[in-house]
């Protein structure tokens, strides 16, 4: 929760910001056009380091569930073993 506050907290300084600029309507739209592409940038990036996270736990899992398989097939102590 604190991480949305922050996040709204620094788009709504930045939006304040922007309008209270004393320059024309060009540069403040333009601002305001690089204030919207950061933002877009960053979610996506998060979207993206989180399913590449994701992606790595499922592959762990199925590595797992292969190895916790392959050790209850086989018995040590069975002749031939060891």
């Amino acid at each position: 929760m604190q991480s949305a506050i922050a996040f709204g907290v620094a788009l709504s300084a930045l939006l304040v910001g922007i309008v209270r600029l004393p320059v024309g309507q060009w540069e403040r739209g333009f601002l305001a056009l690089g204030l919207v592409f950061v933002v877009t940038s960053a979610f996506t990036l998060a979207k993206c380091v989180r399913d590449r996270q994701e992606a790595e736990e499922v592959t762990n899992k199925v590595d797992k569930a292969r190895i916790d398989k392959l050790l209850s097939e086989t018995d040590p102590f069975a002749p031939g073993h060891g």
